[in-house]
């Protein structure tokens, strides 16, 4: 999408890289150049994507749980070994399932917060600190929802998002005398295989509410998501980018019953 490589001789991790939004975001930071280091809980995902990534570039994959502190300072330690640092950071990983609110209890809501929320916070505090911080550089952009009027159907991880929307607007004036960047995308309705694990009433009639009429594809959140990591987009920092065909500005998500 870019002209040429203007990623050459970056490293980036892309957490939750082994498929769907995150397999594409690693793919299309490997033709623009850069090293990348994908990282997840499933090995055998893990394998399978590195198969195919690595025949576009060089490409490591480490098994490591966003919720594990030290699960993260391992990878840390792993990435210190094999490169010469860190410049940019992909949070990815995390997950949710739908539920109208009553029927999410305290322990489903608290394991939501703990992946999307707790579990972005805990990787990039962990590889600001290791790397950023003391190389005053780095890119930081973390993948979200389309959370503009709330999220019905799924607030445990509405509220998740939303606290890294705000992280990311906090980050982006903190650590600006840093030089480091951060950046948020919040996805609409995207035809990857996070879709595919919804029940299949709540898919039906999906592009009827959507102004394009079509849902989106990993290949076009990894095309946004390389312009935001690139120095294409150097002065860009605390923002959150919506892409959903303009269906956070008309229609519904999903059914409310």
């Amino acid at each position: 999408m870019l002209a040429g490589t203007p990623l050459k001789g970056q490293v980036a991790l892309v957490t939750g890289g082994g498929s769907g939004i995150g397999y594409a975001i690693a793919s299309a930071l490997l033709k623009a150049g850069a090293t990348v280091i994908i990282c997840g809980r499933n090995e055998e995902k893990l394998h399978r994507a590195l198969q195919t990534l690595s025949e576009l570039g060089p490409t490591q994959a480490f098994r490591c749980d966003i919720r594990n502190l030290e699960e993260i300072n391992a990878l840390a330690d792993q990435i210190q070994t094999h490169y010469a640092g860190l410049h940019l950071l992909v949070n990815n990983a995390g997950g949710q399932y739908p539920a109208p609110a009553e029927n999410i209890t305290p322990k489903g809501f608290s394991a939501v917060i703990q992946n999307n929320l707790i579990g972005t916070w805990n990787m990039t505090y962990t590889m600001a600190t290791r790397f950023f911080l003391p190389a005053r550089q780095g890119v930081i952009l973390s993948i979200i929802a389309n959370i503009y009027r709330g999220f019905p159907g799924m607030l445990h991880t509405g509220a998740a998002r939303a606290g890294v929307e705000n992280l990311t607007k906090t980050l982006a004036v903190e650590w600006s005398r840093y030089g480091i960047r951060v950046n948020a995308i919040a996805p609409g309705i995207i035809d990857s295989s996070g879709l595919a694990q919804y029940p299949e009433a709540l898919k039906q009639g999906l592009t009827e509410k959507i102004p394009l009429r079509r849902l989106g594809t990993p290949e076009e959140v990894a095309h946004l998501a390389l312009f935001l990591l690139s120095p294409y987009a150097a002065y860009i920092t605390g923002e959150t980018i919506y892409i959903d065909g303009g269906q956070r500005l008309w229609g519904d998500l999903f059914p409310l019953v």
